[in-house]
């Protein structure tokens, strides 16, 4: 018994201190994900030490000093993404329908054939946008049902799981596909006219995820991310960006990304809303995410049912306030922040020019 929990304060341990290493190999970056399930473990073995008498001194107290740290190191990250930390975004209270716009984000599956739940969905919540990930040419032809509600489309279905459909009621205004860092791996850049008459971009991004049978290492999806980032920041304007962005909110790099972008996660102060994975209730993370510039308030948010994918669909209303961006404070940027995204930029490009094509093209 005395070896086991030794053994699950290493694990504990390694899984704790290796993301604080600032490498993009897949097998350092993958830590980032289960932080919940790792904390889990740990309260487990600090039980332990706590209760069995030969674990209270020698090794037990070695051990003890080793999972504190970690420990916290968890709870550190999580805490933002728990109801009782503060709200980076402000519920909206009083808003016109005009001032609302409502996003749907869904990871499809690229092999999941439950056309008809997702559409089911998308009918009950009547969203505004309907973003849908993983799309091969079968769920394009499934989803023309939607075409009827949703008179502006941008289509790229792909059979490498890297395709995106975007149906919306509204306006958009230059839509764009752009293949920011891997060919094969589309994003979508335009605007949305929003009922008001306002005008915000709209950025949807689904990068390789750092894994053994996808990237070794994390660089082209930190890349893409930063680039999308700094774009944003340039722009200064009205902006969403959404997608499964293949991280987790609480990693280094969203960080990042939200430092590099200033753009505000209406999920800080909330909860989790892990949306994978959604058949193993023990693995869930966070892993589709909208993020907004503080032009905007959160009216509602909800992580919705399962419809036969590995993803639960999110689903965000935004309320379109301008007057409050004075009273939302922006993520910034510091130099060493700057310097590291510029970095990680040039890994990821370095990467897609030394890496094999993204699976499937």
């Amino acid at each position: 018994m005395k070896a086991v929990v030794l053994m699950l304060v290493a694990v504990v341990a390694a899984a704790s201190y290796l993301p604080l290493i600032r490498r993009e190999a897949w097998w350092i970056r993958v830590f980032d994900f289960p932080r919940l399930q790792i904390l889990a473990l740990g309260l487990v073995a600090l039980a332990a030490l706590v209760c069995f008498r030969d674990l209270r001194a020698g090794s037990g107290a070695l051990a003890l000093a080793v999972l504190l740290p970690a420990l916290l190191i968890q709870v550190h990250r999580i805490y933002p993404y728990t109801p009782v930390a503060p709200k980076e975004v402000i519920a909206a209270r009083d808003f016109r329908p005009e001032e609302t716009l409502a996003l749907f984000v869904a990871n499809v599956l690229m092999g999941n054939r439950e056309s008809g739940r997702l559409l089911d969905l998308v009918r009950a919540y009547r969203p505004d946008v309907v973003l849908l990930l993983e799309p091969d040419a079968w769920w394009e032809e499934r989803m023309r049902a939607l075409e009827a509600s949703y008179p502006y489309a941008v289509k790229d279905p792909r059979d490498n799981r890297y395709g995106m459909l975007l149906y919306s009621r509204l306006p958009l205004v230059d839509p764009e596909i752009r293949f920011l860092v891997r060919e094969g791996v589309p994003s979508m850049h335009m605007r949305i006219r929003l009922r008001s008459g306002a005008a915000a971009w709209l950025y949807c991004i689904h990068p390789e995820p750092p894994s053994p049978t996808e990237a070794e290492t994390s660089a082209p999806r930190d890349a893409e991310l930063l680039i999308v980032g700094r774009e944003v920041k340039d722009r200064d304007a009205p902006t969403i960006v959404t997608g499964d962005l293949n991280d987790v909110a609480w990693s280094y790099t969203t960080t990042l990304f939200q430092k590099t972008s200033g753009l505000l996660d209406p999920r800080k102060g909330r909860g989790m809303f892990n949306t994978f994975h959604a058949r193993i209730p023990l693995m869930r993370w966070p892993l589709d995410h909208v993020f907004h510039s503080n032009h905007f308030l959160v009216a509602e948010l909800r992580r919705l049912p399962a419809f036969g994918s590995d993803h639960f669909p999110f689903f965000v209303r935004l309320a379109f306030r301008p007057d409050v961006a004075t009273v939302q404070e922006e993520p910034s940027a510091g130099a060493e922040d700057r310097e590291e995204a510029d970095r990680k930029i040039r890994a990821g490009r370095e990467a897609e020019r030394s890496g094999p094509p993204p699976a499937g093209d």
